[in-house]
């Protein structure tokens, strides 16, 4: 069964050049409503437990470097079908095959500097969203 909640994280080099709130403000002209948002940073030990699930693929190293390596702001968001409808949103891993109107065809850099991640699944998204949040954020 589907739930309303996903998480989301704007990743180091978008908020470096200054995109959060626009951003922000295609999430929730989407019909989004944010539930919690931090400005935070993580260490590479937090960045290599987020993506623990990635540990044997080749970029894992370069993906802990990345997102250890500047601000984040995190996120978690409520909407009907809030998974599915935020990975439309934010658009194909590769922002050239990424649709008009998606935030990585808007702010992505590459596919490695993706603007921003989506969780993939209920699941995942209520996994991430209590790594960055405590029960008493998520209200």
């Amino acid at each position: 069964m589907a739930t309303n909640r996903t998480f989301t994280m704007i990743k180091p080099e978008a908020v470096e050049k200054g995109f959060s709130g626009k951003i922000l403000d295609m999430i929730t002209e989407a019909g989004f409503k944010i539930v919690a948002l931090k400005k935070t940073q993580l260490s590479k030990a937090e960045a290599g437990t987020f993506y623990e699930v990635h540990s044997e693929r080749p970029f894992y190293g370069e993906l802990v470097d990345y997102m250890s390596a500047g601000p984040i702001m995190a996120a978690v968001l409520e909407k009907d079908n809030a998974v599915a409808d935020f990975r439309t949103l934010i658009g194909a891993t590769d922002p050239s095959e990424a649709a008009e109107g998606t935030i990585r065809k808007a702010y992505a850099e590459s596919k490695g500097k993706n603007a921003a991640h989506g969780s993939d699944s209920d699941e995942n998204a209520s996994i991430e969203a209590n790594f960055f949040f405590t029960g008493r954020e998520l209200i």
